[in-house]
């Protein structure tokens, strides 16, 4: 098992090798920025930035090799002979085709359980508790890198893989339809885990159940011999028919993993943990309940793998967050609290983030920032009003914040009383959150919206920089 010229001319025909040799033990990146001395930079042309533009930072920073299409030679020329002469050069027809195809003649070698997530909601917090108990229990595991779910992030996760691994959980996002197919096609997975099924990504994969039969193309190579692990409690889950076995999760009696009896209070969840015949007492130390439902995911796929109970039951009960995902972070200057769920929104995991937000005990003012939910195509004015109306069941809020264009829905549809402005971005926001600490001496507040509304350059703004993430 070794990534050397003859196995990159194995996995493609048409490549042509030219200058120095393939860096040992290579790291691919597609990224200029991320290039780290002896990594390979594969200059994909995207559909508004070309990667072949940027050869020359990728050199600068210290790249061992380039994988750069054919018809792009001439992104060379400004270089001579002796600044190439130690690089390895790849030339290629579709450098694209090129990442995927290596991706998934590597991913031939290993025998290894790969476990691939998917969801509406909860997807990344699944994989990396996946991946928490895996290393807790003493196995080398792969994870992937933060969110890289799409055909591009799982093919350089992929090329990740060593000898060393034990175990590898995939994250896998989509948000058009025929995707899943193609990225299961590079991963191959062993077993997978579908933690959700939401209103999310609308505009390219249609109604929910196109989005469920979407999804649910996790286990199209499955045969007899593979485990699907689905979220028992949804019935356009659970009602449809595999040709393999599955593993249900949920609150259901029906579930072979249970969650029974779950509370909220003091800024906890508690629960009992059914593991098929087995109770375990569990107590998380958070208040958004959906994790409970990442929690049974996650035990469900380790109690599958051989991961013993003891050990499952002490990893999930340890304090967990995820960058972005309901993330609890002090502000500056003493200012209070600031829940960072800005990674991404939809009608669901808002609702969560508000409920769980609702069950924070404390004496301080609470502010929501909630931006538009982005991708919900024509029914998009229908969720932004619903939102409005179940601010109603979020009593202890002070002040809400509404950034984008949709959340004018929101606020026509808010209840009566309730303090409430609407701006277009989040400098805006920035702007009238410093205001309303003019007015509190420290407050806790909730930041939440899809991803391209920007909520994240907030939150930034008002707490301490973050390392290792």
């Amino acid at each position: 098992m070794r990534f050397d010229e003859q196995f990159m001319k194995n996995a493609l025909p048409d490549v042509s090798i030219e200058y120095g040799a393939v860096p040992r033990d290579p790291h691919f990146v597609v990224d200029s920025r991320s290039v780290k001395k002896g990594d390979i930079f594969i200059a994909l042309e995207g559909e508004h930035v070309d990667g072949h533009a940027f050869i020359a930072d990728a050199l600068n920073r210290g790249a061992a090799g380039l994988v750069i299409q054919e018809n792009k030679k001439k992104f060379l020329d400004v270089f001579d002979l002796n600044q190439l002469k130690n690089i390895c050069v790849v030339f290629v027809r579709d450098t694209l085709h090129a990442l995927t195809s290596l991706a998934r003649a590597w991913r031939a070698l290993f025998s290894i359980p790969i476990i691939a997530v998917t969801g509406s909601v909860g997807k990344t917090s699944t994989k990396e508790l996946i991946g928490k108990i895996f290393e807790e229990n003493g196995n080398e595991c792969l994870i992937t890198v933060g969110n890289q779910n799409t055909a591009i992030g799982v093919s350089l996760n992929v090329l990740r893989l060593r000898k060393h691994h034990e175990f590898a959980v995939f994250e896998v996002g989509i948000n058009m339809r025929g995707e899943m197919g193609q990225i299961i096609n590079i991963l191959r997975p062993t077993t997978g885990v579908i933690t959700y099924i939401g209103h999310s990504h609308m505009e390219g994969l249609g109604s929910l159940s196109d989005i469920a039969s979407e999804k649910r193309d996790i286990f199209k190579y499955f045969t007899e011999e593979n485990i699907g692990v689905i979220n028992g409690d949804q019935l356009l889950l659970s009602q449809a028919s595999y040709p393999h076995p599955v593993i249900k999760f949920g609150l259901k009696t029906t579930n072979q993993i249970q969650a029974r009896k779950v509370r909220v209070a003091n800024c906890h969840t508690n629960f009992v943990l059914k593991i098929y015949g087995d109770k375990y007492p569990i107590t998380l130390k958070q208040t958004n309940s959906s994790f409970v439902f990442n929690t049974l995911a996650a035990t469900a796929i380790a109690h599958l793998l051989g991961v013993k109970n003891e050990v499952i039951v002490d990893v999930i009960q340890k304090p967990f967050s995820v960058a972005g995902r309901f993330q609890e972070r002090p502000m500056l200057n003493a200012r209070g609290t600031m829940i960072d769920d800005s990674y991404n929104a939809n009608p669901e995991s808002m609702k969560a983030a508000l409920l769980a937000f609702q069950h924070i005990d404390t004496s301080r003012k609470k502010i929501a920032i909630l931006g538009d939910m982005l991708e919900l195509g024509i029914n998009s004015p229908f969720w932004h009003r619903q939102l409005g109306r179940f601010l109603r069941k979020v009593p202890s809020l002070e002040h809400v914040i509404l950034v984008g264009n949709m959340v004018q829905w929101t606020e026509k549809a808010a209840p009566v009383g309730l303090g409430i402005e609407r701006v277009e971005t989040w400098q805006d926001a920035v702007n009238l959150l410093n205001t309303k600490f003019q007015e509190y001496d420290s407050a806790v507040v909730l930041v939440k919206g899809s991803l391209g509304i920007g909520l994240g350059n907030l939150v930034k703004k008002f707490t301490p920089a973050q390392t290792g993430l």
